[in-house]
């Protein structure tokens, strides 16, 4: 019997970010890899928009903003990126949204956003602006569509607005994907899980508020997505505990605030008063370090770019592999990153602002070469060269500012803070203070050199749970990942409209039955308790295969074809709750194979590859560009390899998406 050969197929479980940068990846390839003699259809399987998805996807308030100034948002790599497949610029975020005001060249396939709104936020975006997450969906909705236009006419795309339930199929062969509200599964040669950022089932301490809250009539949000969140149920001027000072609190203090009709005014002194609707709640926050992330660098460097990574690059990660000994995170490894850290820090103070320094640069980074961070020569040299204490970095401060601090009463310490918050603000829209920004890059500059102490197995399992996932990940969103600085100065205007109180550090949450209501208490203020009929838990779902909401994580986990990520020390072992995928390819680790499963990849926020950002800052070898571009043209050579079936048709059309 003659006919064609039956197209290749990939299934790609999730259509946000992180699979639209794997399909530019593909249309990158593709003329390399891919001979377009046999066809390659693509299924996207994915509830939300592609390009999107679930998170930033259009149907959200507008109140919600990136944490990222648009000149910082790109889904394109550049002359930095580190890749073997072809370098394929593209705008930044704020260079597409220049077109919309005659400011850039209009990017094909033009098309204004549907929606007035977003459209008259594009045409004035000013590039050190921080956008609404509306427009940076308009913006991933525009490069998923310049992809289809790149692949290749062999490469057809098809999008299944649906869910995808569950995966099947032998190593060897071909696999099934089933769908919510279909019969009959797709069949794919290849499987992709990039689901994204996925929620999970409330844990045993939220399922007891949760009880607690349904026994006194009271209100309970155990971790969740902001954009997905139901606050109908807080009442106006009910008193709420919200544990979480970063990115969710924010984003529920503004639902809870202006999305409740009250307005922000500027003062002739520039400083906002905020004039309450009446139907706010009363937010009573506070977190284990007590104060809210530090705001977003609203300047650029003053000085020419250091060269990064310096002194915790491939090679630094080589030696201390080579060293073949358990590694302590704390001990053995954060001394070279701190000093990363530093050296961004003082190139910038040196090069930006040499009247602040008693050294010329070359001088001081001669020395600063050859100490280790934690040296007495170290503090000796900084303390010579850096006079005011102001310039120079010190982590143990930044990372708790709190401790051994005490309050008399609870008003002494708003007072308190409120001052903390200002000088914040102040400092990170100062470009004097420019060397933060330094620091800031080369703290972005770590990131990458992480999963692979990781994925050696050299890690101890203590310094994996407490600190890399722990302590360090903690420490890096605090520094790295705060608001903008407008949101700092809402809150400041909402702490001195009384619809926010402080509650302090190492804040501990209890349920009292006597009264019906939960407590809250802190050492920062020793003695006082805080009531509240509300409890609102203002983080993200932490990872978790066995509680996941995601159908097809908890089908695959429950017939034991996915691993876990565990890691062992005698007497203490770890479950992270992540997917275990191999360094190289992303493949999916399948105990019953032991090993990778040759047909199954996942990417993304859910694998212990931790190199998670789905978009990157222009010029920062992003890592997960880096993993992208190797799982594409992984999946491309796979994709040849697999034997063809005879299809007695004509071959598959083309599949409007």
């Amino acid at each position: 019997m003659s006919g064609t050969p039956a197209p290749a197929v990939l299934a790609v479980v999730g259509a946000g970010p992180r699979a639209t940068g794997l399909l530019e990846r593909i249309a990158a390839n593709a003329p390399e890899l891919w001979d377009g003699t046999r066809a390659l259809h693509i299924h996207l399987i994915d509830p939300h928009p592609p390009g999107p998805g679930r998170i930033w996807r259009h149907e959200q308030s507008g109140l919600l903003r990136m944490n990222s100034m648009a000149e910082d948002v790109t889904m394109f790599t550049d002359e930095s990126s580190t890749i073997e497949g072809p370098v394929r610029p593209g705008p930044s975020l704020a260079e597409w949204a220049a077109q919309f005001s005659g400011r850039g060249p209009r990017h094909a396939p033009y098309a204004e956003p549907a929606d007035p709104e977003v459209l008259a936020e594009l045409r004035t975006l000013d590039p050190a602006d921080f956008p609404t997450r509306r427009a940076q969906s308009a913006y991933l909705d525009w490069v998923f569509r310049r992809v289809l236009t790149e692949l290749p006419a062999s490469v057809t795309v098809e999008w299944h607005r649906t869910t995808a339930t569950s995966v099947t199929g032998p190593p060897d062969g071909r696999q099934q994907v089933r769908l919510d509200g279909r019969d009959d599964p797709l069949t794919a040669d290849l499987v992709v899980l990039a689901q994204g950022h996925i929620g999970t089932e409330p844990s045993h301490e939220h399922r007891a508020f949760a009880a607690f809250a349904r026994r006194h009539g009271r209100f309970h949000l155990p971790p969740a997505f902001s954009a997905d969140a139901d606050l109908s149920g807080l009442r106006p001027g009910e008193h709420v505990l919200v544990r979480g000072f970063g990115l969710a609190f924010v984003d529920l203090m503004s639902l809870l605030t202006e999305g409740r009709g009250g307005r922000f005014r500027t003062r002739p002194d520039g400083t906002l008063q905020y004039l309450p609707s009446g139907r706010e709640p009363v937010l009573h926050v506070g977190s284990r370090r007590g104060v809210p992330y530090h705001s977003k660098t609203r300047y650029r460097l003053q000085g020419p770019r250091p060269a990064l990574p310096r002194y915790f690059g491939p090679e630094a990660v080589d030696a201390l592999l080579a060293e073949g000994r358990p590694l302590d995170l704390r001990r053995d490894v954060w001394p070279l990153m701190a000093k990363e850290i530093g050296y961004g820090h003082y190139h910038e103070l040196f090069h930006a602002h040499p009247g602040r320094t008693t050294l010329g640069w070359e001088g001081f980074a001669g020395v600063y070469d050859r100490l280790g961070w934690y040296d007495a020569e170290m503090t000796e040299l900084v303390a010579s060269a850096v006079p005011d204490p102001a310039d120079r970095l010190d982590f143990e401060a930044l990372d708790r500012p709190l401790d051994g601090l005490a309050f008399a009463s609870p008003d002494a310490f708003q007072d308190h803070l409120r001052t903390y918050v200002t000088e914040d603000v102040a400092r990170r829209e100062n470009p004097e203070f420019s060397a933060d920004l330094g620091a800031f890059l080369a703290l972005l500059s770590l990131y990458g050199q992480l999963p692979r102490l990781v994925e050696s197995g050299r890690l101890t399992a203590r310094s994996v749970a407490g600190q890399l996932d722990g302590w360090w990940q903690g420490f890096f969103s605090f520094l790295a990942s705060g608001p903008p600085g407008f949101r700092l100065r809402q809150l400041l205007a909402l702490s001195e409209a009384g619809v926010v109180r402080f509650l302090g550090a190492d804040v501990r949450i209890a349920a009292d039955d006597s009264t019906g209501t939960f407590t809250a208490t802190s050492p920062t203020v020793p003695g006082h308790t805080t009531r509240a009929t509300a409890l609102i838990e203002a983080y993200l779902p932490g990872h978790s295969l066995d509680r996941t909401e995601d159908p097809l994580l908890r089908d695959l986990h429950r017939s034991g074809a996915l691993a876990e990520e565990v890691v062992t020390d005698p007497g203490f072992t770890h479950r992270s709750g992540l997917l275990t995928v191999s360094p190289e390819d992303g493949r999916l680790v399948d105990p019953s194979l032991g090993g990778p499963h040759p047909r199954r990849v996942a990417l993304g926020a859910p694998t212990n590859s931790r190199a998670v950002a789905a978009f990157a800052r222009p010029r920062t070898d992003s890592p997960g560009f880096r993993q992208n571009d190797a799982v594409a043209r992984a999946l491309l050579r796979a994709l040849t390899e697999v034997a063809p079936t005879v299809s007695p048709g004509a071959g598959h059309a083309s599949v409007a998406v």
